[in-house]
């Protein structure tokens, strides 16, 4: 009889009741559940586990680099950056307005690490993320725009909610790659929201899209619907190698003063 049962409820797709249902009917059984909480406790947890396949999925989609953790950045080294407006951008409500982020800073100030910590908030919201390098996604313009297949690429793109592109100016842009990004960045504009980290300000983006009006236009698009985030403070890199650099002399200070003894 339980080989049957377990049968229908994979024929209707409840895989993890079908796994549990005989253990959680013991223990409401043991506790004398009834059978509308036997029937809950079966409901909830096959939701649960729903939800974590999915955030699963969500996560291997967004292709993020490294496993960076909200919590793990260090916002007191941001004089101007508040907790609550990490708050309000971790919950993803400007991905239904399609506004964009925009994050700027020295290298090493955590850009990056910003930008793939908020990613993964959202794709625990089940929001469909992709991150890439900007190096990357040029190089994929290229390639889609040789295949004559450039159209339908920015299209599978447009399934993103969010689209990442790190290190926006990190390399000098040929003409054909700064025209190509700027043909993805005005098909998202006001229908899909970008994030987009930066180690130049705006005053020097003519070295990304190398003409004044394709540069003004680039910048109107993305600043119209905008938060943008200054991260311009001391590398957090440099600033540990000076930390670790000022332990060790101190310990060599202490070495060389028990020796004197």
């Amino acid at each position: 009889m339980s080989n049957i049962l377990t049968g229908m409820l994979e024929s209707l797709k409840l895989e993890t009741i079908s796994q549990v249902y005989s253990s959680i009917a013991i223990d409401a059984e043991k506790h004398s559940k009834t059978y509308t909480d036997y029937l809950k406790d079966l409901a909830s947890i096959e939701i649960e586990e729903r939800r974590n396949k999915t955030i699963a999925k969500f996560l291997k989609q967004a292709k993020l680099p490294r496993d960076k953790l909200l919590k793990d950045f260090d916002i007191t080294r941001i004089p101007n950056l508040s907790p609550s407006l990490l708050q309000n951008l971790q919950q993803g409500d400007f991905i239904d307005r399609c506004d964009n982020i925009l994050i700027f800073g020295n290298p090493g100030t955590g850009k990056s690490h910003l930008a793939i910590a908020l990613t993964r908030e959202w794709c625990m919201q089940a929001r469909k993320c992709l991150y890439l390098s900007a190096a990357s996604l040029v190089q994929q313009l290229l390639l889609a725009k040789s295949k004559l297949d450039l159209n339908n690429f920015i299209k599978r793109l447009d399934k993103y909610e969010v689209l990442v592109i790190d290190d926006i100016s990190y390399i000098p842009y040929a003409k054909e790659e700064s025209d190509l990004l700027f043909v993805l960045l005005a098909e998202r504009y006001e229908q899909r929201s970008l994030v987009i980290t930066s180690n130049l300000v705006f005053s020097k983006w003519n070295q990304i899209f190398q003409d004044e009006m394709t540069t003004t236009a680039a910048i109107d698009r993305l600043v119209h619907h905008a938060t943008i985030l200054e991260l311009n403070t001391e590398s957090y890199r440099m600033n540990a190698a000076k930390i670790a650099k000022n332990h060790s002399n101190k310990s060599s200070k202490k070495e060389r003063k028990s020796d004197v003894k």
